[in-house]
């Protein structure tokens, strides 16, 4: 007898509808797993036997043949086992055929029967939504996070024989509903750090607001101790709240890593991500033998802090240089290409030589070619997707004992948002929201220059022997400036500041 039921694989931060065929014939008894399977699928044949097993379903001695189609896509992980064991029992006649129709299953079987959790659940249940199902199964430590997607049903099990008992009308289970819109309303960001714990650096802390106004990479570079840390851990608490949409994308990308809580249904909180200098390449970017989302996706939509940037593997922050300009991550393997979206603005802080008190040669010791070699692993073509690169200074025993008032980050983050819908309003018929996305096309469209404006960028561009991509750059930092101080054209302060910030590259990298 053939029978089959409906699942999904992750493909990226996406799901793929997945259907598993299950065909019972006479012949030599046999239990064999087709379609292009990862080991976990392949093991899910011993699985799906004993959970059968020890739910009280006694298989009889049959020909099992199981088939996962689209066959030339490559199935990994344990989510397989809840419809593998649906398929077989189907096709043995205790469920009937009928009651699967417009259903997704998705679980991991243990031996005892009972259903565990498993990764990937909410980009799942959306594709399953966007396929016209009706309902879902899903394990009930994943509950949550599938419930998020409405206008499908989602229903939490944690065993076995309560699927089979639903399936066939003999128990009611009701589907979860979770209220999205109150989980928002609700959400009160508590911060235990704020912009007026940071003393001085003022002038960072204006490059930083600038930077998260219109979502620009930013460099910093000073001693140790200068508070370049502590001003980065901060730059979220400036950022405006996430959108539902932002959120879900989020949350997709954190269900397939698996870092989604059972008591979790979607990241409401702007990712700050800070890995270490001795992270790999794969880690970062993402990839592995199965692929999955790196640092530079976990950060979509928030922070990803390099500190101690020139300690990375240059190959490693190489790889940097696509993602900064496409906003998204593309990995190729054997078994087929995985795309993960990875808008992020990056902050990256540095010491300007191994000691860290270059250029004060009161206290550095390192020679010119260590100070140049030092700063050397940091290449020219990365510092030219950098937007603004700045310095924080050693702050004074006098301005730690006095302890000025500093602005909070509320304040901050109350500009940051006016800048974000303005840009919102003029990109809204555009691909993109922020200034940092400009084309080289669209910069001419929206960076207008006026004479005085242009005589100024020409000098600029022969002094500091600027690059077309920084020269773009300046024009966008610019823009934001602008937006910043609600004026409609750039004019000559703008610039002129957008300028200053692309001038610690030329004193540290050129001198």
């Amino acid at each position: 007898m053939f029978s089959k039921a409906l699942s999904a694989a992750v493909n990226g931060i996406d799901g793929m509808i997945v259907t598993v065929e299950a065909d019972v014939s006479d012949g030599l008894p046999m239990f064999d797993l087709v379609g292009y399977l990862g080991s976990e699928v392949r093991e899910a044949r011993e699985r799906v036997r004993i959970s059968l097993k020890n739910s009280g379903y006694h298989l009889p001695p049959k020909r099992i043949t199981i088939n996962l189609s689209p066959a030339d896509i490559r199935k990994e992980g344990t989510a397989f086992d809840l419809p593998i064991a649906i398929a077989i029992l189907t096709a043995f006649g205790y469920i009937p055929q009928e009651n699967l129709e417009h259903t997704l299953f998705i679980g991991e079987l243990s031996l005892n029967g009972e259903i565990n959790k498993v990764n990937g659940v909410l980009p799942i249940v959306y594709t399953a939504f966007k396929q016209g199902f009706t309902r879902c199964i899903v394990p009930v430590s994943n509950i949550k996070e599938g419930a998020v997607v409405q206008g499908i049903d989602v229903y939490g099990v944690s065993s076995l024989q309560e699927v089979i008992r639903f399936l066939n009308n003999d128990s009611l289970l009701e589907p979860y509903f979770l209220d999205v819109e109150e989980l928002f309303s609700n959400h009160t960001e508590k911060e235990d750090i704020d912009f007026s714990d940071v003393t001085g650096q003022e002038l960072a802390k204006r490059a930083i607001e600038v930077a998260a106004s219109g979502m620009h990479n930013i460099l910093m570079v000073g001693p140790p101790g200068a508070g370049k840390t502590m001003l980065a851990k901060r730059i979220p608490t400036i950022m405006p709240e996430l959108s539902f949409e932002e959120s879900l994308e989020i949350s997709k990308i954190y269900s397939v890593s698996g870092l989604l809580n059972n008591n979790q249904s979607l990241i409401l909180k702007r990712p700050f991500r800070s890995p270490h200098h001795t992270i790999t390449t794969a880690a970062l970017t993402g990839g592995g033998g199965t692929p999955m989302p790196g640092e530079i996706s976990l950060s979509h939509f928030g922070v990803l802090f390099l500190d101690e940037f020139p300690e990375f593997n240059r190959n490693t922050i190489e790889i940097l240089r696509q993602p900064l300009e496409e906003n998204e991550v593309t990995i190729t393997r054997l078994q087929g290409t995985f795309r993960y979206p990875a808008n992020f603005m990056m902050v990256a802080a540095m010491n300007p030589c191994s000691c860290g008190h270059y250029p004060d040669r009161s206290k550095c010791n390192c020679s010119p070619n260590q100070v140049k070699r030092y700063l050397g692993k940091i290449s020219r073509p990365l510092l030219d997707r950098i937007d603004i690169c700045i310095e924080t200074l050693q702050v004074s025993y006098k301005d730690l004992k006095e302890k000025k008032v500093s602005e909070t980050s509320k304040n901050i983050r109350e500009r940051v948002m006016k800048v974000r819908e303005v840009q919102m309003q003029r990109y809204r018929n555009e691909n993109f929201n922020y200034n940092s996305q400009l084309t080289p096309k669209t910069i001419s469209k929206y960076c207008k220059l006026g004479k005085e404006e242009q005589i100024l960028i020409e000098k600029a561009f022969t002094k500091m022997n600027l690059s077309a991509r920084a020269y773009h750059r300046i024009l966008k930092v610019a823009r934001t400036i602008a937006d910043l101080d609600s004026a409609e054209n750039i004019n000559l302060k703008h610039l002129s500041e957008a300028i200053c910030y692309r001038s610690l590259d030329k004193k540290y990298w050129e001198e």
